[in-house]
């Protein structure tokens, strides 16, 4: 929701100004770029029509400092940029994100013709910083050390109409080797528990029936506001919003991930039977250089517990291959796990030095060939896996929440596409009567693929849903507005859920 004593005062820049925004990095980007549009359409700017990369009158970068290679590709979006701005005057370019936050005294200076520069705890000066450059001719710099306004306070241009992001924390505690978000994000700061679930009726009171729960190490959710099993009460307190289908949350650590969270997850029937728990790695010595603050015997013991709690719940992971260190026995430690807890989906990553963190100065850096040979045999492994566990499916009859744009093949195949309720990706034969995105249909799965399901027959049941309705309502007022005139869209909330994508910035 909007507060004004929390953020800047909007400036008015009147609707003929286009922006487009684009994002970078994981799922915390993702929501703040949903709060920069929603600051930005509050300003009157008006979002530039799809397919017109790099002819808005602002393009702001939201960028990610986790990334191989991060800062070349931004000054190589950069200097693409640099001839249409020349060519028109007027142009603005901000850069913000976790890479401002970082490299906050080079990005004007290796890329002058940049406008603004601000960083995660200072998004809603956006609107300000872009006035006050085109008033004074000059680039502004303003990055701020800790966090000015929960995001949750700023207003919104929410993606979805039926499904959001609702983030309950930001920052991390965490000191892990690999990861510089800590110190680009700050300590962790959570969420008043009412604030949050004010947010999410708000949501569903506006056709939302899908959220998932945000935060860069979810489950340490009260370590902040001092009650250790807030994450738990929190799931509970989701259980008892009405019109709320469906819970998710991304990403917990091995390290706070507590029994009474599996008792909140199996006794609450909204939150879902999904799990993202990132691994790293099998091998306790690696784990221990990474400053992972759990070892293989705990995470498959919390893998076992969430099993019999949750016999259908489908759980993925992050994985890093080839940590600084890492010998063949380390490496066979890592498919030990992976064999023995049978993770329906795996985002496996190539270690690679992330300056400005501990592990990009370690010795025994493993070579590329090395880390290219064991990452193609982890890949080989989980997709076997995978194939395997989505055979499993077959004879199932599930309830899917119709998405809009996950199945890419849709209109070729007439099929539409949905998430189960474990966020296995289904696509379903189209049925005769209108199923909307946000709608529900029931069918049998037939056939399974490593990272899909298919129910080709017909759909057993369809249930129209206050979701659908808000995503047909929204779809009838975007056909209604001629072109260049803001919508009167939502303030609150996110897209539609990605699948279990890697946590946090990839690396939690």
């Amino acid at each position: 929701m909007t507060s004004s004593s929390d953020r800047s005062p909007a400036v008015d820049v009147r609707s003929s100004k286009t922006y487009e925004i684009r994002t970078y990095g994981c799922q915390m980007n993702v929501h703040d770029s949903e709060r920069l549009a929603g600051l930005l359409e509050d300003a009157g700017y008006v979002r530039a029509p799809r397919g017109s990369e790099g002819d808005a009158d602002v393009v702001v970068f939201n960028t990610c400092a986790v990334r191989e290679n991060a800062d070349n590709k931004l000054y190589g979006n950069l200097g693409h940029l640099a001839p249409k701005k020349a060519s028109r005057p007027g142009m603005q370019i901000a850069v913000g994100g976790c890479l401002a936050q970082k490299d906050r005294d080079t990005i004007v200076k290796r890329a002058p013709w940049v406008d603004v520069v601000f960083g995660t705890h200072n998004i809603g000066k956006l609107p300000v910083l872009l006035e006050r450059a085109r008033v004074q001719e000059e680039a502004q710099v303003e990055i701020a050390e800790s966090l000015e306004a929960f995001p949750s306070t700023l207003p919104t241009r929410r993606e979805s109409a039926y499904a959001a992001w609702v983030s309950i924390s930001v920052g991390c505690n965490n000191t892990c080797t690999f990861c510089i978000v800590p110190a680009l994000r700050g300590k962790e700061k959570d969420r008043r528990p009412g604030d949050i679930l004010a947010e999410i009726e708000a949501l569903v009171a506006d056709g939302v029936s899908e959220i998932t729960l945000l935060g860069q190490n979810v489950n340490a959710y009260g370590s902040d506001i001092g009650d250790r099993e807030a994450f738990s009460k929190l799931l509970r307190a989701c259980g008892g919003i009405d019109g709320l289908e469906r819970v998710r949350f991304t990403s917990p650590h091995p390290r706070d991930f507590t029994d009474d969270v599996i008792a909140a997850m199996a006794e609450t029937p909204n939150v879902m039977p999904q799990l993202h728990m990132p691994l790293q790695s099998g091998s306790d010595p690696i784990l221990k250089a990474m400053r992972r603050s759990y070892r293989q015997e705990r995470f498959l013991g919390i893998i076992d517990k969430v099993r019999a709690a949750i016999p259908h719940a489908a759980i993925s992971t992050d994985i890093i291959v080839g940590f600084p260190g890492e010998t063949e026995e380390d490496f066979e430690q890592t498919l030990h796990v992976v064999r023995e807890a049978r993770f329906a989906q795996a985002f496996t990553f190539q270690y690679s030095k992330r300056p400005g963190t501990p592990a990009a100065e370690m010795d025994r850096q493993i070579p590329k060939k090395v880390v290219q040979e064991r990452y193609e045999r982890l890949v080989a492994l989980q997709e076997e896996i995978s194939w395997e566990e989505n055979k499993k499916q077959i004879g199932r009859t599930v309830e899917l929440m119709v998405a809009e744009g996950e199945g890419r093949k849709d209109d070729t195949t007439h099929r539409l596409s949905g998430r189960a309720p474990d966020n296995r990706l289904v696509h379903f034969t189209k049925p005769d009567d209108e199923v909307r995105p946000g709608d529900v249909v029931t069918v049998e799965i037939t056939y399974a693929a490593p990272h899909h399901l298919l129910a080709e027959g017909a759909v057993l049941d369809v249930r129209r849903t206050r979701a659908g309705d808000a995503w047909e309502r929204r779809t009838a007022e975007k056909a209604a507005q001629p072109a260049g005139v803001m919508l009167g869209l939502p303030k609150v909330g996110v897209p539609e859920p990605l699948p279990a994508a890697a946590g946090g910035c990839g690396f939690d």
